[in-house]
């Protein structure tokens, strides 16, 4: 292989990565999103605004990260600020080496965003809050979610069981309908006033 060809063949794995600038543009284009989820996780501005901005720097100073999954690993870079700032751990409950109780917890998937109440997800305590949001509303595995949470898949399982039946007897309150505070509207910016975090 002469010299040309292997730079163009260097070049184009290079171009494969993320670069720091291809990073910080994950953050300024979906800063909204990101924000919002580091809100959701720490229902707290100041808090939520420093983790968006860990996120940004923890991106940047990471290992290569390939440039379809910039924005996953933005998002993960976030959770894990989150988490380091509240370091939430499960409640021991008298049920918590029951089985799951009768909720189909997977139809919570199938569940639109503009019908997840805001005001509920923030009211959860902090394991639950984040369980929900890791599994329910990002996503993940009970298991990526254990390892993430440094908890047992049990502990995991149980606080989606606790968090979703929370949920659900939320959407079923009259203020929750009345009020209509859910994340769809917390997409457009309506339910909740989130200042903007700092300067990416």
């Amino acid at each position: 292989m002469t010299f040309c060809n292997r730079k163009r063949v260097a070049n184009s794995e290079e171009s494969k990565y993320a670069s720091a600038e291809d990073l910080r543009q994950v953050f300024s284009d979906d800063m909204d999103a990101l924000y919002r989820l580091s809100f959701l996780l720490t229902v707290d501005h100041e808090k939520a605004e420093q983790c968006f901005v860990a996120g940004v720097e923890d991106s940047v100073n990471a290992n290569r990260v390939f440039k379809e999954w910039a924005r996953t690993w933005a998002k993960r870079t976030i959770i894990q600020s989150a988490l380091r700032a509240l370091q939430p751990r499960p409640r021991q409950h008298a049920d918590s080496s029951l089985p799951g109780r009768a909720v189909n917890i997977n139809d919570l998937r199938n569940i639109p965003d503009r019908d997840v109440a805001l005001s509920a997800v923030l009211a959860l305590e902090d394991f639950e809050r984040f369980v929900f949001v890791l599994t329910v509303l990002e996503g993940y595995s009970e298991h990526e979610c254990a390892l993430l949470l440094n908890s047992s898949i049990g502990d995991v399982r149980n606080a989606r069981i606790r968090a979703t039946e929370q949920m659900a007897a939320a959407e079923s309150s009259p203020i929750v309908a009345s009020h209509g505070s859910t994340r769809g509207q917390m997409e457009s910016g309506t339910s909740v006033s989130l200042s903007e975090p700092a300067e990416v």
